[in-house]
């Protein structure tokens, strides 16, 4: 995995090596090659440079930072060249970005060459630190989960692979043995994103309720389900005020996201049920019983994991100006409508010869820039995870 360079290494690589970077901030959710990437960046550079974690950090130390922010000053000086100070897992600290405002204005007052780059992976941690305290001295890179193409690369996936076991890199050599795979994703991935990036960093009254709605919301993905009904199948659910909650910490640690019900009246929209969507496959299909091969010969099963993949590959763009809704008016439903720049397009999925009245219903209803109906006899979906989405207005 080492050897495998995400597209970001050179946008991060451009701006450390400009006059005068502003920081660098990688946010995104665990196991999608963060840490690698800044590793490969340092490997590569010939600037000094300095990489620590704030992962084994006791209670977030403030002067731990002060520490390791006055060696980099001291080997800077020594060196007479710009230096690269990377530290991950910044959102452990308490009160980080009052922290980092302060030392980097300090070096911009003592004229200190020293470029830093900070990490995290709890999205919603890190931007309200930075909202807070580094407005105007930062830039903010999105690494979403690997897309398909990126696995097919590295792993030679196929796209039904693609489909079933997701797209984390660090669980793509454990497929043959899929037992072993579901357990380290359950244990190693998804447990350690909700105990470290949820429940240690964020005021839980119920980390149960949490934990229950992650793998009933992961095994509706693809799946329209008000709050209210999921609170029947939920034991001590409290409200929805609540339940809503906690799908946000989801949502912010990539986990899981609800999407909105596309209206024309916003209003309609914000109040509407969520479709479930996971970021990744691999994090609802993990708790299956079926084996990929079985899961493949059942129509009804495959065809919502499809969906779901295709909801999943198309999240992975929605840092760059997408916004993705689903549609439903009646029986009638759209699974995906994207809007970018003003324009709205509509996709269905279908892996078998299906109608889409929904889809008819909508593009006469809304007109909508143009509609897909992803079909064996058209745009595939095996076609349509291999596109920008830019590649479809």
């Amino acid at each position: 995995m080492n050897q495998i360079q995400r597209p970001y290494f050179e946008v991060i690589k451009n701006r450390i090596e400009q006059k005068n970077p502003l920081i660098q901030v990688l946010a995104g959710p665990r196991q999608v090659g963060k840490t690698t990437l800044v590793r490969q960046l340092l490997a590569s550079s010939t600037l000094p440079h300095a990489y620590h974690s704030a992962d084994a950090i006791a209670a977030g130390n403030q002067s731990w930072l002060e520490q390791i922010w006055n060696e980099a000053r001291v080997a800077q000086k020594q060196s007479g060249s710009k230096y690269i100070l990377a530290i991950d897992e910044i959102q452990k600290v308490h009160q980080w970005s009052e922290k980092v405002k302060q030392l980097w204005d300090q070096d911009s007052a003592t004229n200190h060459d020293i470029v830093v780059i900070l990490l995290g992976s709890s999205k919603l941690l890190l931007q309200q630190g930075l909202t807070e305290s580094l407005a105007g001295r930062f830039e903010l890179i999105h690494l979403p989960h690997w897309r398909y193409q990126e696995m097919q690369e590295a792993f030679g996936f196929s796209p039904e692979e693609y489909a079933w076991f997701g797209s984390y890199p660090g669980a793509a050599l454990l497929i043959q043995d899929e037992e072993r795979w579901k357990r380290y994703i359950r244990e190693s991935l998804i447990e350690t994103a909700i105990s470290k990036d949820l429940l240690m960093l964020n005021r839980i009254d119920k980390p149960a309720l949490l934990r229950n709605l992650f793998e009933l919301g992961v095994g509706y993905s693809g799946q329209v389900l008000s709050f209210t009904k999921l609170m029947g199948q939920l034991q001590d659910a409290g409200n929805t005020t609540t339940l809503a909650h906690y799908l946000t910490l989801l949502k912010s640690a990539g986990l899981l996201t609800g999407l909105q019900k596309f209206s024309m009246d916003k209003a309609r929209t914000k109040s509407s049920s969520p479709r479930f969507q996971t970021y990744n496959n691999a994090l609802m299909n993990c708790y299956s019983f079926l084996s990929f091969n079985q899961a493949k010969d059942n129509p009804e099963l495959w065809g919502r994991i499809v969906e779901s993949s295709v909801g999943a590959h198309l999240l992975t763009y929605q840092e760059e100006g997408f916004n993705i809704q689903y549609y439903k008016e009646g029986n009638d439903e759209v699974d995906y409508i994207l809007q970018y720049q003003g324009k709205t397009i509509a996709l269905e999925i279908k892996t078998s010869n299906q109608a889409a009245k929904g889809l008819d219903k909508f593009q006469a209803k809304f007109s909508p820039h143009r509609s897909y109906l992803i079909s064996p006899q058209s745009l595939t979906w095996q076609q349509l995870i291999q596109l920008h989405p830019k590649d479809l207005f």
